[in-house]
Formats: structure tokens, sequence, C-alpha cells
């Protein structure tokens, strides 16, 4: 779902992405429906009210991909009514942004094999994310990582079981998967199962983020004992606003910072860009399978996903765009 805010001539842009996590699970026709029928409510208000517009936006229990769309579009006005991109009006630096990992999702050893081929043909790439967690188990999972590494033995790998495994599986591939010089493991256990780990922490010789088990900045404390890093992602978060507090947070609870993607767009893509320069990994790679994507943003260079030098998010409707 794409958001537009107009005011003194100038239009902000903003997506909403659905999205699964347990029994959170917010569709388009529920993004859809919250942004109806919060959008009389805003009327009132100007762009430069961030945070009284959030502070409704909570009130009303609006989901956060509804919020994300809302403040996306707010961030976006606001950059071109200062004429800067949000990335420059933070102060961040722009050399800074570290490369971005490509998806491998769960498959056969011949059909992950394939995969990476086509993303090694398509980009520079520096880093590969390989999901696991296969309801076939740890060994298929083996097999799969095995498939990847030969395929691109000088790529370096991170491994994503959203949620796949036991706490002793998790502890026997984390020890498996040093081994192979994997870098970290995100999302090993369950969402629900958070009380399992600190003991996997304990046994792990890899670092642990969490992706589903983490919404928003209020989630880091209750984890950050047990943990290594947290995946960020502005549908959860509920947009730019939340995802910068989630940084600080991190931050002051000595984590390292993911930012992720749902199937999102350019738009959202690029505006999680803006705010690369903090992460210490990102995962912005879901506009890049898209064929007929709607919008032109962050560009890709060296294995980077880079926001432009144009004022908000950086982006412009591609042909694709109703």
């Amino acid at each position: 779902m794409w958001v537009t805010i107009s005011h003194d001539g100038i239009e902000g842009w903003g997506e909403g992405s659905p999205f699964g996590v347990g029994d959170r699970r917010q569709s388009t026709d529920t993004i859809k429906d919250s942004l109806e029928q919060v959008a009389p409510l805003l009327t009132s208000f100007h762009p430069w009210q961030r945070q009284e517009i959030d502070t409704l936006l909570i009130q009303q229990q609006v989901p956060s991909a509804a919020r994300a769309a809302i403040d996306m579009a707010l961030h976006d006005w606001f950059g071109k009514y200062v004429g800067l991109p949000l990335w420059q009006i933070w102060g961040l630096n722009h050399n800074a942004i570290v490369p971005t990992s490509v998806t491998i999702g769960i498959n056969s050893p011949a059909g992950a094999r394939q995969r990476t081929r086509d993303w090694l043909d398509f980009m520079d790439v520096r880093l590969l994310k390989v999901k696991l967690g296969s309801p076939e188990g740890i060994k298929a999972d083996q097999e799969m990582l095995l498939a990847v590494r030969e395929e691109a033995p000088e790529t370096e790998l991170f491994v994503d079981a959203n949620g796949g495994w036991s706490l002793n599986d998790a502890i026997a591939m984390c020890h498996w998967l040093a081994d192979l010089g994997i870098k970290y493991v995100e999302q090993p256990l369950p969402r629900g199962e958070e009380g399992h780990l600190p003991t996997l922490k304990q046994n792990s010789p890899l670092p642990i983020f969490i992706d589903e088990s983490c919404f928003t900045s209020t989630d880091i404390p209750r984890f950050a004992d047990a943990i290594d890093g947290v995946n960020i992602k502005l549908m959860k978060s509920g947009g730019l606003t939340e995802a910068l507090r989630m940084v600080h947070t991190a931050k002051a609870h000595g984590l390292q910072v993911m930012f992720g993607c749902y199937s999102d767009s350019s738009l959202a893509n690029s505006a999680a860009s803006q705010l690369a320069p903090l992460a210490d990994y990102l995962d912005l790679d879901s506009h890049l399978n898209l064929i007929d994507d709607p919008f032109t943003g962050a560009v890709v260079a060296e294995g980077r996903i880079l926001p432009q030098n144009l004022p908000g998010l950086g982006v412009q409707k591609s042909a694709f765009a109703a």
C-alpha cells in the first residue's frame, strides 16, 4: 500500500507492506482499512507535527505497517521541504554504509545452487544470507548450506533460521556453522521461546541476532543480555521514527544493528537506506527481486545499497507506477 501526504505543494510518499510473524499478521487489506480509518484524523495536522502524529497513531492502535507508511511519507515530505536527503539531515556518513546481503531461501541443494548463481550473475554480491530451518530437519539445512558454499566459495555467508530450530538443534548448528566460518545466526529459536536465548548464547560460538522476537525499542532491553544484535524492519517498527529509537536503544545495550525488509519495493528500502550508515549489517534486497518495481531510489554499487542525493527518501516513480 502506498501513501501520499500533500501540503504546501509538496508530496511525501510512504509504503506499507504486508507481513506475518506468528499471530501478528498484517495483510494488505488490514493496512488499507487502517489507513482509511485514520486518514480523517490527520487532516488537522501539519506535516511538521510528527511527534503528535506518532502519538495519535499509537493511541489509535494503527498497525505498524500502516504507521510505517505514514511516518515514511512525513519524512519524505520534510526532506523535500528543506531540499535535502534524510541521511544528510541526520548528519550521517554516506561512506560508512556496509554491503547488503542478498537472500537464498530454503530450497533443495540444486535449487540453492541455481539461486546463488542467479545472484552472482545479477550483481556484485559481497554477502549471502542463507535461510535455514527446513521442516526436513538440520541435515537438510546442512546439505543446502554446503551447496551454497560450494557455489560461492569466496562469498561471506550469514544464516537466518527464521525460528526453525529447537534449542538443541540451534546449539548443534551454531557449532557446525562456526566451523564453516559463518558470521552470525539470526532468529535461531521460534518466537515465544526467548526464554532459551540465555542458554543458547552461553553455548554458541556465533553471535545471535533476533528478528521475529523484536518489534520495537521496548523489546530490546528484555533480551539484551542474551543476544548480540537485532534486525530492525520498518514494517515491524512502525517507520523511521521508531527505527531510529531502536538503533539508539540497541547501541546503548552494546548490541549490533541490522536493517532488514519484507517484500518491500524500492520506496521502503530506500527509506531504510537513509539510516544505513548506522547499521552493522544490511539485508535490503527485496526490491531487487521485483520485475515491475513501481519506484526507483537507492542504487546498487559495489554490493552496497546507497541512498541518492535527492531530497527526502530519494525515490521517484518508475514507468510501472500507476
